[in-house]
């Protein structure tokens, strides 16, 4: 069978490289970018700009029905990493949220009621959750909408859900946990200090260092999605992607201070504190009914995965427009 798959956000940190792992599976790849009159199209400006027969890069908009609707026809298999990220800024623009995240994703759904797919992964995030109740957090945990964006991305959840049961479109909906590595937007918390030290900066400053995360690498976030979209048994499920490891921030950043600048120090910066409420302090996911389903495990130690981290941002740090690149749109 003929693999077309389409990528929306195709220019972000993990559309990027989940571009770059379709096309070594030997999909045809519709990378959807976000059109700006700069003609930028994110982190696929960074790769390797030789025409390839099987990537053809679209610049548009989520938030247009009738371009979607055209780019869907034809394919056989959705990624949807559409959205606007980082929960700061959706404190200070919900409505925007509410258009990209959740009207874009009304927009390919209805895209994929008129032009029949495969396969529909809609990615979500482990912000859905919201602090943990109890861990390993499980796809049956109760949902909390603790910021306007992780509000969003509940809201487009369930209306996945809704097209699984009303159409039977095969949707798969995908919670990451949080994926780091090579090309993250400066606003993550790991690329964030590892610039800072890499600048030589004695006084890093972070946000609250006490909340656990479930540091996923970024290429065990894409094989995951891959593996989702290859397995029919993975239709109408809700999965995580997670190691099942739980990590704080201050630990965390110790780490990479010792591996960078052991001489610096941390300071809490005020700024980059969540409102009280609104912090999740603490997540660590269940991949068990992933591996089940399709044997996926995570590859790379978070040990690992911050060493490949840190000699990207190494070769990288002088990067043109990087931030003008840490889009996901």
């Amino acid at each position: 069978m003929n693999k077309v798959a389409l990528v929306t956000g195709a220019g972000g940190f993990i559309g990027s490289h989940l571009v770059e792992r379709l096309i070594e599976k030997e999909y045809h790849v519709k990378a959807m970018t976000w059109y700006n009159p700069m003609g930028r199209k994110g982190w696929l400006d960074t790769l390797n700009r030789e025409p390839h027969s099987r990537l053809e890069i679209i610049p548009g908009d989520i938030r247009d029905s009738h371009q979607v609707n055209s780019i869907v026809a034809g394919v056989s298999h959705i990624f949807h990493l559409a959205a606007l990220i980082t929960i700061p800024y959706s404190y200070q623009a919900p409505e925007s949220y509410v258009q990209t995240n959740i009207g874009g994703t009304l927009n390919l759904l209805q895209a994929c009621r008129a032009n029949p797919v495969s396969r529909i992964l809609i990615v979500s995030s482990s912000e859905v959750y919201g602090t943990a109740q109890f861990t390993p957090i499980t796809e049956s945990h109760p949902l909390q909408a603790q910021s306007p964006y992780s509000a969003s991305k509940i809201a487009k959840e369930k209306l996945a859900e809704s097209f699984f049961h009303s159409y039977q479109l095969p949707i798969s909906i995908v919670r990451p946990f949080n994926t780091y590595g090579p090309r993250q937007s400066l606003r993550g918390v790991i690329p964030s200090i590892i610039l800072q030290l890499l600048n030589g900066d004695e006084k890093v400053l972070i946000g609250d260092s006490r909340p656990t995360r479930d540091w996923v690498y970024v290429c065990d976030t894409v094989n995951a999605l891959v593996d989702i979209a290859e397995q029919d048994t993975t239709i109408g499920k809700v999965l995580n992607i997670a190691t099942g490891v739980e990590t704080t921030v201050g630990s965390l950043a110790e780490t990479l201070l010792q591996k960078i600048l052991p001489s610096a120090s941390l300071t809490q910066d005020p700024q980059r504190m969540r409102p009280t409420t609104s912090e999740v302090f603490r997540l660590c996911g269940s991949s068990e009914l992933l591996h089940s389903l399709t044997q996926w495990e995570p590859k790379f130690t978070l040990d690992k995965g911050l060493e490949e981290t840190i000699l990207w941002f190494e070769k990288h740090r002088n990067l043109d427009s990087y931030q003008n690149l840490s889009y996901r749109i």
